[in-house]
């Protein structure tokens, strides 16, 4: 299979692709969208593309609703490429007024699913796990911070502010800034980190320095992790802002405090974790303990 990205073996095979991707990707930057749902989007109709090696708006709503179902029966359980396909065509074809395949695309009802969450000894565990410094401040900064792996990406040098204890985010979901708060205990490790590692202008470099470190490498590192802490969950690295979100509420912070250390758009977002959170864990109890006194 080829190395390169979908995007261009996409406008490769059918050139008249790479007018549309350029059209789409101008206009929904423009728009402010993030540059991580443009990826996602592109990366999925270019597949597509390749599929029926045929632009996508030329395609007849058979040709679509056999790919579509084809999608939703083998991309269980999280549907991540059928959304993005969806919801990628549907601006796709709303910006080329392409109005009878804008109609035929099904809608995608929000699914109810809690996400899981870390306890707090598997958080210790997590971050006693890796065997490079770099990861475990990487790890801790997500969690004490509550970051999108998009946004510990971006992070340069220059934003995290010791003094004020602080970490700026710049221009992350919606484009929006936020200062969320940082630990002494993650400012030690960066210290630390700096002197021992070096990093340049980025805050977490890749493999060459001065470059930021992928997705992928993030995403390795913390399935090791899991899996040196022997955590059987079904997780990933944003399962850690999952279970700060949830931790802040369990300690005691308010919700509309969560919301803005989250950088949530919509209060409801954030109140999901209400659901998750045991508001008083010392007086948490199951209804068995109660039914059957003194374990009997």
């Amino acid at each position: 299979m080829s190395r390169k990205p979908y995007l261009e073996q996409a406008c490769e095979a059918v050139p008249e692709f790479k007018t549309v991707s350029e059209q789409f990707l101008r206009k929904y930057t423009l728009a402010g969208k993030s540059s991580s749902c443009i990826r996602n989007y592109l990366m999925q109709i270019s597949k597509l593309v390749l599929h029926f090696q045929s632009s996508p708006l030329e395609l007849s709503r058979d040709q679509l609703e056999e790919y579509l179902f084809y999608l939703r029966e083998n991309d269980q359980p999280s549907m991540s490429s059928f959304k993005h396909l969806v919801y990628g065509l549907r601006t796709m074809f709303s910006m080329f007024k392409n109005e009878e395949l804008y109609l035929s695309l099904p809608t995608i009802s929000q699914s109810k699913a809690l996400p899981e969450v870390f306890s707090q000894q598997e958080i210790r565990r997590i971050l006693k796990a890796p065997k490079l410094l770099k990861h475990r401040v990487l790890f801790s900064l997500i969690y004490d911070c509550g970051l999108r792996i998009s946004e510990v990406i971006n992070l340069k040098i220059t934003d995290v502010d010791f003094d004020r204890h602080q970490v700026h985010i710049r221009e992350s979901k919606c484009k929006k800034d936020r200062y969320v708060p940082v630990s002494s205990i993650v400012l030690r490790g960066l210290t630390l980190y700096f002197e021992t590692s070096g990093p340049r202008e980025w805050l977490f470099n890749g493999k060459i320095r001065g470059q930021q470190i992928s997705r992928q490498g993030i995403r390795y590192a913390f399935r090791a992790a899991i899996r040196k802490a022997g955590i059987k969950k079904d997780v990933c690295i944003h399962t850690l802002r999952h279970t700060y979100a949830t931790h802040l509420i369990e300690m005691g912070l308010d919700i509309m405090s969560v919301k803005k250390q989250l950088g949530h758009a919509q209060l409801r977002t954030t109140l999901m974790y209400l659901h998750i959170a045991q508001s008083v864990p010392q007086a948490c109890f199951s209804p068995m303990e109660k039914l059957y006194k003194n374990g009997r």
